[in-house]
């Protein structure tokens, strides 16, 4: 089973950029479909991003669109979240998740309660 740990969170001004990591051990990334998911505080948790295994596909909630990147690298058992032009809504802990199962489009989304693994969340703050 694999194991997930994020990290990259922090306080950055709006506009700015962080970028996030989602470290892996226990079992080859390579193995797992990845998503990003977010909560902010007094909202329920909200998908971000997801890349397929072997990067084939890629999806990402309308609202950061052109701003995000989701990739990863399987041999250094990482995935990242780039995020840029960084606004005051984007705000909240991100966490990574990981399964072996996606049917592509936001389907780990719906399904986020019953993924395979969840990293313990990074926060991300944006200055108002």
């Amino acid at each position: 089973q694999v194991q997930l740990v994020e990290s990259g969170g922090d306080l950055v001004q709006p506009g700015g950029s962080l970028r996030l990591s989602c470290t892996s051990s226990g079992s080859p990334l390579g193995k797992y479909h990845i998503a990003w998911f977010r909560q902010a505080p007094g909202k329920e948790r909200e998908g971000v991003a997801i890349l397929s295994i072997g990067a084939n596909t890629v999806f990402y909630e309308d609202s950061v669109k052109g701003r995000f990147t989701i990739s990863r690298d399987d041999g250094q058992s990482v995935a990242y979240l780039q995020m840029d032009n960084l606004k005051s809504e984007d705000a909240g802990v991100y966490y990574c998740a990981a399964d072996t199962f996606y049917r592509g489009g936001n389907d780990l989304f719906p399904r986020d309660d019953y993924l395979d693994v969840w990293g313990q969340g990074t926060r991300v703050t944006v200055l108002a």
